[in-house]
């Protein structure tokens, strides 16, 4: 997987998403709605950045560390893209109308962000 190209379009979309919200939405949605979204928007940027080093690492590690494992950087990318798409992606959707209980899986998503920093934490420590 390419995780700066990754990086990138998730870069985007936390500027999409904020502009969208901050012009878009701010009309139509409720002051809890529009903290869901910012909670969703500032998570998706920290862990966007998050992949984004991780890209770096990839790319540059074989120069700057030959026993840096790859397969455990790439976990660890993986589970942060995938704490972004359970936890981002649960608020912004309950932020546009999805049933509360939609909430119920958001944790799921906080778990992932921190198994993926730990993950990452144990692939740089080897």
């Amino acid at each position: 997987m390419n995780w700066l190209s990754l990086a990138a379009i998730n870069l985007t979309l936390c500027i999409a998403t904020g502009a969208f919200a901050a012009h878009g939405l701010k009309a139509r949605l409720s002051v809890e709605q529009m903290a869901w979204w910012q909670t969703a928007v500032g998570y998706h940027t920290t862990h966007a950045l998050g992949l984004l080093a991780i890209g770096i690492l990839l790319r540059f590690s074989p120069s700057l560390s030959p026993s840096l494992p790859a397969a455990g950087l790439n976990t660890s990318a993986l589970l942060l893209q995938l704490g972004i798409v359970i936890f981002s992606g649960s608020l912004y959707a309950m932020a546009l109308g999805a049933p509360r209980w939609f909430g119920a899986i958001t944790p799921i998503g906080g778990l992932a962000f921190m198994a993926g920093w730990l993950w990452l934490a144990w692939a740089v420590s080897k």
